[in-house]
């Protein structure tokens, strides 16, 4: 069977929020879905049995509009009510409806394991695993994947990352890249991403690997789209330009969160003019190319914060950019401040539209490589190239 789409990507690698132990049977013992990815798991339920059990979930959990709230920021001159988010801070009470996902199938000759087993027999690392993403159910069971490159260890300790972390990670798999570009050829897909975990100790940041795998990708399917979400090389242009001008069709890099939560939710070495100045110069090494970017949100952030932040991505050219809830994957990472609601992601949306951007998927469990988006984004990158062609001839 063809698989119809999947995708070689990294979520906003954020995790999922440690919320009640799942009603759906039988998932751990057959299958290697973490606790936090379970606990978003909805068995379906008839309306009767919606309706009993709506009125004590409430009353029993809350429903996210209660606690929460972060701390206020360190050392502030004047009370400006500015909050941050913190490791171990109150958590809100409950969660809101809209964080309940459907369970994927375990039948043997479903999508969702059929994805599964082929990821598992190639011997590839999935995001979708180790950053605990809540979409799993819904991509692998759509016939859509995420995967890392360069192995599943991070040497950044970014504060509401669940990705494993080590100072000197193993040494990447120099056969990787042939290996990611037999197996897209045998899928035939349309529509690629490719990511990877910092590995700041390489050289070129691991520019030059996934270059080398843009290259054989495109070799073997020269209409094949790639997006490349990448690290900030810790600020190196020459490893941005490598990647840059090595045939990919999207530049993308998240940012994570607004200029002032920075230094409360990133690596120490990462930054916030760092993420931009990346994004910029990926566009100026190669003209035409698209520049994608994320925010987390319910860490802290003001409207006006996001807006800025949008503000300024514009002032360096990014088309892409998505938002998507902060959900805590362990106790050991930063608690959520507060949960968005849909009706302001929907603000953000239009905003960013507003701004000019080519495209804003807002959402709570939106993700950057959430594959709704590539599906609009191959359709909008196919149409401006079609109708670029038409108009020099």
């Amino acid at each position: 069977m063809k698989i119809s789409s999947i995708f070689f990507g990294v979520s906003l690698l954020q995790g999922c929020s440690a919320f009640q132990p799942t009603r759906f049977s039988g998932i751990q013992s057959t299958f290697s879905l973490s606790v936090s990815q379970q606990n978003l798991l909805e068995e379906p339920k008839t309306k009767e049995e919606d309706e009993e059990s709506a009125v004590p979930y409430i009353l029993a959990r809350g429903d996210g509009s209660t606690g929460g709230g972060g701390l206020p920021m360190p050392k502030s001159d004047e009370d400006d009510g500015l909050k941050r988010p913190k490791v171990g801070a109150e958590m809100p009470n409950g969660r809101p409806s809209w964080f309940r996902v459907p369970a994927p199938s375990l039948a043997e000759d479903s999508r969702y394991v059929e994805v599964k087993d082929s990821l598992k027999d190639l011997n590839l690392n999935t995001v979708c695993e180790e950053a605990q993403c809540p979409n799993v159910g819904e991509c692998w069971s759509g016939g859509t994947g995420t995967i890392m490159l360069l192995g599943d260890t991070c040497t950044r300790g970014c504060m509401f990352c669940a990705v494993n972390t080590d100072a000197k990670p193993p040494p990447p798999d120099p056969f990787e890249p042939f290996k990611t570009a037999e197996a897209v050829a045998q899928w035939g897909v349309d529509y690629i991403v490719l990511t990877s975990v910092d590995r700041d100790d390489i050289e070129d940041g691991g520019a030059g690997h996934f270059g080398h795998t843009v290259e054989l990708l495109k070799h073997a399917k020269p209409e094949l789209l790639v997006e490349c979400l990448v690290s900030d090389f810790q600020g190196n242009l020459t490893s941005v330009e490598t990647l840059a001008t090595s045939g990919l069709d999207v530049y993308a890099h998240n940012v994570e969160t607004v200029e002032r939560l920075q230094k409360f939710v990133r690596d120490p070495r990462a930054g916030y003019k760092q993420s931009l100045s990346t994004l910029e110069h990926a566009k100026k090494a190669q003209p035409g190319l698209y520049t994608k970017t994320s925010l987390m949100l319910g860490l802290g952030e003001t409207d006006e914060e996001v807006i800025q932040t949008m503000n300024d991505l514009r002032a360096v050219d990014v088309d892409v950019v998505t938002f998507g809830q902060y959900l805590r994957p362990t106790d050991n990472h930063l608690s959520v401040v507060e949960y968005v609601k849909p009706e302001k992601f929907d603000h953000f949306r239009e905003v960013g539209e507003e701004m000019g951007f080519k495209y804003v998927a807002s959402g709570p469990l939106v993700r950057s490589s959430y594959k709704a988006g590539e599906f609009y984004l191959e359709h909008m990158i196919k149409t401006e190239r079609k109708q670029k062609e038409e108009a020099e001839i």
